[in-house]
């Protein structure tokens, strides 16, 4: 029925066969006609990625996927709501984030189709022996825009999503058709809930709101912030109907409220919340059809989604060929030549990973809640407001690859962005969560972020006033700079101990933030970025200014520890230190964060000795004593790969003089720890941030710091691969040779004209180019060697 959508068969029977090597067959001849039928969403679904392989659009606001159970109820199995090998389904709730970590989060409004009668509150089924059913991979479908999953019990469900709507299919076997909307059961609990149940209309509406991001952690977080509306229309009448309360069931009533509290230690408390059921007169067929609108502002807009998006007459199929068509236009943005089918699942995959947030906030009437909880409209170019802004980790390439892609959605997420932090009192938090502010990780990462969406063509923002902002939060110390509370994850200060950086110029040891040495590596490269993007609307002074701060870095460079960044105290004197040690740093050691001056690589290597020094230490960092690969799982000395804090280090070989240990390194980490499997994501995927870095790496391209657009360079992947950005600019990388073994770089030429410089300009970016690699499965270690062709840093005299 759907041509265009079948995926190729070894993908298709991925899963029932076991992930088997059917993936590893030979490569397609031409470029790839349909990208979206190489998604597979169940990849990162087990390990540590902590997706979840629902159904979705591009940015969509919908993201409407299983939550499963271990048979705890007040407990997601994974952060997505979805873990690969918990194969018991407790509902389909219609929002989720990708990766996020922590306990999880939204996970709004979960359906469940259950066979049999509602005897008991679903609530008090505690361990989801009831309400729950068991299912099998081999009956379990997850594409671009799709999911499918035969259920234990016998019901065949599948989704489908517009960007404001979920469309549903349902189709029953013999016995009672029960449909359960577990209102109050969001993935991390509820403030409140409330249903309503209309059998005239064949509505269930109502709402969720709950918050809650992390806040087991800490008992800042543990606070509701979003209100999400919701209204579902299904195509069968209704037999009866019924609410529950906590423990009590109530058949025969149509309304109810209540939420499961956020407990005493973050988690709802057993036994809690409310809900309505239906069962369905099925008398003229089992299947059961739902469209359902959602809004953060109202029930009335929740219903104008609906009709707006997905009206009365709207067939499942035609949601799910829509989804499919809106996946291949965005991810055919990236036209790939060659590779194994194995390699265009996990490339595709990845980038499908990569597109889906920060994501659709606004209603079709350009309305959305605001994080002064007031009811905002775009204005002026702006069509649409995003929300989910896992800083600390996009504004490291996901972003950068996002506008990349569509300069015009980069810069409305950038305008987003500011428009939160407006209404925020001009605080530009580190993570928000829909319109909640939650303080999670580390840094200022929105200020890296905007200017790194600027410097890729994402311009159509209002670039000076989000660059006032950010200079008024980056000099004026608040009280919340001051204080500790939230420490150690959500500290609330935007800059914590702002006023240390403003007098000592480093964050000291008993500073505000997670940890000291950290904090100054990342607001170093948030000045750099500020400093950038100063320059580039014309603000010389401030430009100035911040490139001298982004140099505070060096203030936690001890020459005397073995060259490390480490904490350091406040009056200047050294802590004991361990540079496998976490101290001082979030989610990561001083071994490996000290590589993290992106803007100033060659002041760093000057520090740990020169070029040699840097190289012979780069070669410990990603190897064992003897010789094999330290990648992940070695160590607080050695590389991480599935975490942010690494993800740079190996293309600064191309700043030692040895780029072809770059091109080793990067493929190294492509061809080992990415695969097409449910574990093929080596880390928590953050929003699309550890995608996006192996999108960039099979490209063989990567943004050299935040705020600026030069790309590092390693080697492609595939053949060929032609970027269409969305303002008509074309980039061009052709590797003929190209293949998982063949990995090292030649000779390149850049626009026809040969090139030895491992690195490109920021007009390659801007204005488009053709590269044209040659590619062996040998070094050519003579290829970018030379100290004039390294890539540039920004220091000051």
């Amino acid at each position: 029925m759907f041509p265009a959508i079948v995926r190729p068969v070894a993908v298709g029977l991925s899963v029932a066969l076991g992930w088997s090597l059917l993936l590893l067959n030979a490569a397609p001849a031409a470029a790839v006609a349909n990208p979206a039928g190489f998604v597979n969403t169940l990849i990162g679904t087990g390990n540590d990625g902590e997706t979840w392989p629902g159904a979705d659009t591009p940015f969509g606001m919908v993201q409407w996927s299983p939550e499963n159970t271990r048979g705890n109820q007040t407990r997601t199995p994974e952060p997505g709501g979805y873990g690969y090998d918990a194969t018991r389904i407790r509902g389909f709730s219609l929002t989720h984030l990708s990766g996020t970590g922590c306990a999880g989060a939204s996970g709004d409004i979960p359906f469940l189709p259950h066979v049999g009668t509602v005897s008991s509150s679903p609530s008090a089924d505690t361990t989801d022996s009831v309400y729950a059913s068991n299912f099998s991979h081999a009956n379990e479908t997850g594409a671009a825009g799709y999911y499918r999953v035969l259920l234990a019990s016998g019901v065949n469900v599948e989704l489908s999503a517009t960007a404001r709507t979920g469309s549903g299919r349902f189709t029953y076997p013999a016995g009672t058709a029960s449909m359960l909307l577990r209102t109050s059961s969001s993935e991390v609990g509820s403030g409140n809930a409330t249903v309503s149940i209309d059998p005239a209309t064949r509505t269930v509406s109502g709402s969720v709101t709950s918050g809650n991001f992390c806040g087991y952690i800490n008992q800042i977080g543990r606070r509701s912030y979003y209100t999400l509306h919701f209204h579902a229309v299904f195509d069968k009448p209704f037999a009866s109907a019924g609410t529950w309360v906590d423990s009590t069931l109530r058949p025969g009533t149509t309304s109810a409220s209540g939420g499961t509290t956020y407990g005493a230690d973050g988690f709802p408390p057993p036994g809690r919340g409310s809900g309505g059921y239906v069962t369905f007169d099925l008398s003229s067929g089992r299947t059961v059809n739902v469209r359902v609108g959602i809004s953060y502002v109202s029930a009335a807009n929740a219903r104008a989604n609906l009709e707006a998006e997905n009206p009365a007459g709207t067939t499942f199929d035609t949601v799910r060929q829509r989804a499919f068509n809106a996946w291949n236009t965005e991810l055919g943005r990236l036209e790939v030549t060659g590779g194994t089918t194995a390699q265009l699942t996990t490339f595709y995959t990845a980038l499908y990973h990569a597109l889906l947030h920060p994501n659709v906030f606004s209603d079709v009437n350009g309305q959305y809640r605001g994080m002064d909880q007031q009811v905002h409209t775009v204005s002026g170019g702006q069509r649409a407001q995003y929300a989910n802004f896992s800083g600390w980790d996009v504004y490291r390439g996901q972003l950068q690859l996002v506008t990349l892609l569509r300069p015009d959605i980069g810069a409305e997420i950038a305008q987003s962005i500011f428009n939160h932090a407006t209404q925020n009192g001009g605080v530009w938090d580190r993570w928000t969560h829909n319109q909640g502010g939650t303080h999670v990780m580390t840094g200022d990462p929105a200020h890296a972020a905007l200017p790194s969406i600027y410097a890729f063509g994402g311009t159509g923002f209002d670039a000076a006033g989000a660059l006032a902002s950010m200079i008024r939060s980056a000099t004026t110390v608040t009280a919340a700079d001051l204080s500790r509370s939230g420490w150690n994850v959500m500290v609330i200060g935007e800059r914590p101990s702002l006023d240390k950086w403003l007098s000592i110029h480093y964050i000291p040891t008993t500073g505000n933030a997670w940890g000291g040495a950290g904090e100054t590596l990342e607001v170093s490269i948030a000045d750099f970025a500020l400093s950038q993007l100063s320059m580039r609307l014309g603000n010389s002074a401030r430009h100035q200014e911040f490139l001298a701060r982004a140099q505070y870095w060096k203030n936690v460079f001890n020459p005397g520890n073995g060259g490390f960044i480490q904490n350091r105290n406040e009056n200047g004197t050294w802590p004991s230190f361990n540079p496998a040690s976490s101290s001082g740093f979030a989610e990561g050691s001083a071994a490996q964060y000290t590589w993290m001056v992106p803007h100033n690589v060659r002041g760093l290597f000057g520090r740990m000795g020169g070029n040699t020094a840097a190289t012979n230490r780069l070669d410990a960092f990603f190897h064992q004593s003897d010789g094999r690969w330290a990648l992940t799982d070695a160590g607080g000395l050695k590389s991480e790969l599935d975490n942010e804090p690494s993800i740079w280090v190996p293309w600064l070989y191309n700043f030692s003089g040895r780029p072809y240990k770059a091109q080793e390194t990067v493929r190294q980490v492509v061809n080992t720890l990415w695969s097409a499997t449910p574990g093929g994501i080596p880390g928590q995927d953050d929003l699309g941030a550890m995608s996006a870095w192996y999108v960039w790496a099979t490209m063989g391209i990567h943004p050299l710091t935040p705020g600026r657009a030069e790309l590092l360079l390693a080697s492609p992947l595939f053949p060929r691969i032609v970027v269409h950005r969305g303002n008509g600019v074309v980039l061009t990388i052709d590797a003929p040779a190209a293949s998982a073994g063949t990995k090292y770089v030649q000779s390149l030429t850049v626009d026809g004209v040969a090139s030895s410089k491992p690195w490109l300009p920021e007009s390659f970016v801007g204005t488009g180019g053709a590269l044209a690699f040659t590619l062996g499965s040998t070094p050519n270690t003579s290829w970018g060697s030379a100290v004039a062709d390294a890539p540039p840093s920004f220091d000051t005299p």
